[in-house]
């Protein structure tokens, strides 16, 4: 088999109707995938997409790829395969009509062997469109990756071999094999499969082979038990990875194709007395939902930024993601793998009910269990995916005809899969808006004021948790909530003790919370046992349902409130731990202490220039306090600085002079407040409990100022990616939170710009580049190579000295 990436030689333009002319607007430009064809387009207030994706506009688009077909490719069998195609995909060669994908997260292929011209050029068109189809930033296009595939026809096909390991114990394992063989030919056939594991050192481990004989025009599955003595598991703690080597061979012991498959060894166990454990260990999954976008990449996937975000919430002491409300790309699970993390895949933010306008809820019947299909077949092997969720705050959920569709699901999953578990992310509001007037005489409140979930979401506050505890929300949603292995729940922590007593046997996960409460809901997974974790909304930044964790100054001329909707040009959510660049906000470090990972204390600085002003916030919002102590202030300005700490108290020192002495706790837990006045120099915070120091921090004014420019990596694979962290500090690399300045990047050699962007959710500017305006002192700049070679990448801004930064791309 050849299968090789087909990325290269791609056009896109407007899909134009069969009796429209082309202008110069409309006319096909090159293009590498994968590619967002949305992320460039020009932003307006009027979007009809709105507030969803940041105010950028939706469309019809058409890629198209010409390509040779040589004589001997007459008897093979030629497929494309698709990682995902956002939306509603519609594959043509040579005008013919080859594929149709609906759903925009699934991974289909499209068989071009009855089209093809034999010795001439061929020409492949993909149309896809995005349509307020999606609450969220969806993107456009071929956003994922594509692999050309020439097979014999009798071959492995895609996701061929399937491992699972149903006994586990710490002095043998067993590893059970199943391999798809097809026959795409006119003759029976009796071919041989074998099999080599291969340990996480490379060395083989077992081998077996069976005879699979495969009918004309049809599958077989070859199957195989191997025992692995002595097995390495895996887990988040030690992601011990496996091979399987996978040869098919004919009648005469020659190779007709060959496939590998990674694999973990792990055992999952999960009960409301001893909560969840992997390998027999204890683990309470400290979560955290994601959004597929990859920030100034737009949709566009690529491995490469996929394992740096994965490799970055887990070094902010994330074990856990949620893939929100979509499911996960394959090299977000792979990053999972490798880095041991573990993953809750999502299927749908819908089933039958529309959310929006032009979503899939209308052809759900007809598709879901095609969908779960190419969920569960793409998530098999990965030892990182523990739960599936059928779903997230469906509407119909609490009817009777949504508690059949939650037992048709969940039973759809485990017949394709029953060594996982399965959850869905219950809103017993959302999954009762029809009756909003009971919902909302819980607690007095008006029903009008629930109009909109998440303007109802921020202002009913502690209401909303009041209203999903009544016993109207526990009735209708204990059908639906009966058919999990384990019930997720967004925003209804005020369930978790209460259900101890009503459903002893169930087990909860907080599958959505607000980032702003994660002191109380950690408490509640470390003190109850049936509550195995914790998924805040949410980890990582992401493009679009703009300004929901925004902060607002209520004093500002002309202010108005908005709810949770950010008006034009907010773009982001704001509701990261990272941002979309992968710096850590100051939640993220009070989450990291929350979660005992921190011992050192953490100082945040509110900005002076905002001092004593009102504001207004979200229940997905922090604060815009910034690790600071370099202001654009004048000396003696008052400053509020907060310290977080797991510890009795907090001492702090303005260049090493007492300012005073905070208890932590006294009005949020983890966190101390002091009132003092800016001056340059160095802030240091010093935690103590039982009168004994457990640990310091500090701060230090920055010096003269330079333009800083450093790439992560400095050699990357010819089909990776370059982060280039770009920042204003000085030459300690102290940064200059408050000294933002407009810089541009060129890029010479081998290697184009991909994306340039920072952390501002309220912007105009263009993740194209080649400018964009520092934000809080720093930018990223990313960088994709043309091939093999070498490039530099050159950063410059007004009153700064050029920097210039090398790059390797190895062959």
């Amino acid at each position: 088999m050849i299968r090789e990436p087909w990325l290269d030689g791609w056009t896109v333009g407007p899909k134009l109707g069969a009796f429209e002319a082309a202008t110069a607007e409309s006319a096909p430009r090159p293009v590498r995938l994968p590619h967002d064809a949305v992320r460039d387009l020009p932003r307006t207030a009027t979007s009809d997409q709105g507030v969803h994706t940041g105010y950028v506009p939706g469309g019809v688009f058409e890629y198209a790829k010409t390509f040779d077909v040589p004589e001997w490719w007459r008897g093979r069998t030629v497929r494309v395969e698709f990682e995902g195609v956002y939306r509603d995909a519609a594959v043509f060669l040579n005008g013919d009509a080859v594929a149709h994908e609906p759903n925009g997260y699934n991974a289909f292929e499209a068989v071009l062997d009855p089209y093809l011209r034999y010795g001439e050029l061929n020409r492949l068109t993909v149309e896809a469109r995005a349509h307020r189809d999606s609450r969220w930033y969806s993107g456009a296009g071929i956003y994922r990756p594509v692999h050309l595939v020439v097979a014999d026809p009798v071959h492995l096909p895609l996701d061929a071999t399937r491992v699972t390991t149903p006994d586990v114990d710490a002095d043998r394992a067993v590893v059970q094999l199943a391999t798809t063989v097809r026959n795409g030919s006119r003759h029976t056939r009796t071919l041989r499969v074998a099999w080599t594991l291969e340990g996480p050192d490379g060395v083989g481990l077992v081998a077996d082979s069976v005879p699979v004989t495969v009918l004309p025009g049809s599958d077989a599955i070859a199957r195989a038990r191997l025992a692995v003595e002595a097995p390495v598991l895996w887990s988040d703690a030690a992601p011990a990875l496996h091979l399987v080597r996978t040869i098919l061979t004919d009648e005469r012991g020659e190779d007709l194709d060959r496939d590998a498959a990674a694999f973990g060894i792990r055992r999952i166990q999960v009960d409301p007395e001893r909560g969840l454990r992997i390998n027999g260990v204890p683990v309470n999954l400290r979560g955290a939902c994601v959004h597929h976008d990859s920030g100034p990449l737009g949709a566009a996937t690529f491995a490469d930024a996929e394992d740096r975000r994965v490799r970055l919430l887990k070094e902010a002491g994330f074990n856990a993601l949620r893939s929100s409300h979509n499911p996960m790309s394959r090299a977000m699970l792979d990053a999972c793998d490798r880095h041991g993390v573990y993953v809750m895949d999502e299927l749908t933010d819908t089933w039958t009910r529309s959310k929006v306008a032009f979503d899939a809820a209308p052809g759900f019947a007809e598709r879901w269990r095609h969908d779960v299909d190419a969920l569960v077949a793409k998530d098999l092997n990965h030892p990182s995916v523990i739960m599936y969720s059928i779903g997230n705050e469906i509407l119909e959920l609490a009817s009777p005809a949504g508690a059949a569709w939650s037992r048709r699901l969940a039973e759809a999953v485990r017949a394709r899969d029953d060594t996982r578990l399965v959850t869905n992310g219950i809103n017993g509001i959302i999954a009762n808006l029809d009756r909003m007037a009971e919902i909302a005489a819980v607690d007095g409140a008006q029903a009008d004021e629930a109009s909109d979930p998440n303007t109802m979401m921020a202002t009913m506050g502690d209401t909303m948790a009041r209203a999903n505890a009544s016993e109207l929300v526990a009735a209708s949603t204990e059908e639906s909530a009966s058919v999990l292995d384990v019930v997720g729940f967004n925003y209804a922590e005020s369930r978790y003790e209460l259900d101890r007593e009503l459903f002893p046997h169930r087990v909860i996960v907080g599958s959505e919370t607000f980032p702003s409460r994660i002191e109380r809901m950690w408490e509640l997974v470390e003190r109850l046992p049936h509550v195995i974790g914790d998924f805040t909304w949410t980890g990582w930044d992401y493009l679009g349902e703009a300004g929901i964790g925004r902060v607002d100054y209520t004093d500002e001329p002309g202010y108005t409130p908005t709810g949770t909707a950010g008006p034009y040009p907010h773009l982001l959510a704001g509701c990261g731990d990272l941002d979309i660049t992968g710096h850590r906000r100051p939640v993220s470090y009070y989450r990291e202490i929350v979660f005992g990972l921190r011992t050192d204390p953490y100082i945040a600085v509110h900005p002076p220039r905002h001092h004593g002003r009102p504001t207004a916030t979200t229940p997905w919002s922090w604060d815009d306090s910034v690790s600071s102590w370099t202001w654009d202030a004048a000396p003696g300005a008052p400053v509020t600085v907060d310290v977080y700490a797991a510890a009795d108290e907090i001492e702090l020192l303005r260049d090493g002079v007492s300012v005073g002495v905070a208890r932590v706790g006294d009005e949020k837990a983890f966190r101390a407040r002091f009132e003092t006045a800016y001056r340059p120099g160095e802030l240091v915070a010093v935690a103590r409990t039982d009168g004994r120091e457990v640990g310091r921090t500090g701060l230090r004014t920055a010096g003269e100022l330079a333009l800083v420019a450093t790439a992560e990596r400095a050699d990357v694979a010819p089909d990776g990616l370059a982060f280039v962290g770009i920042s204003l500090a000085d030459a300690d690399g102290v940064v200059a939170c408050d000294a933002d300045a407009t810089i541009t990047v060129t890029v010479d050699g081998d290697a184009e710009l991909a994306g340039l962007g920072t952390g501002r959710i309220r912007t105009e500017e263009s993740f194209a580049g080649p400018s964009v305006t520092t934000h809080a002192g720093r930018a990223l700049a990313i960088v994709r190579p043309t091939g093999p070679g070498v490039a530099t990448v050159l950063v410059t801004a007004e009153g700064y000295a050029p920097v210039r930064v090398p790059l390797t791309f190895g062959a």
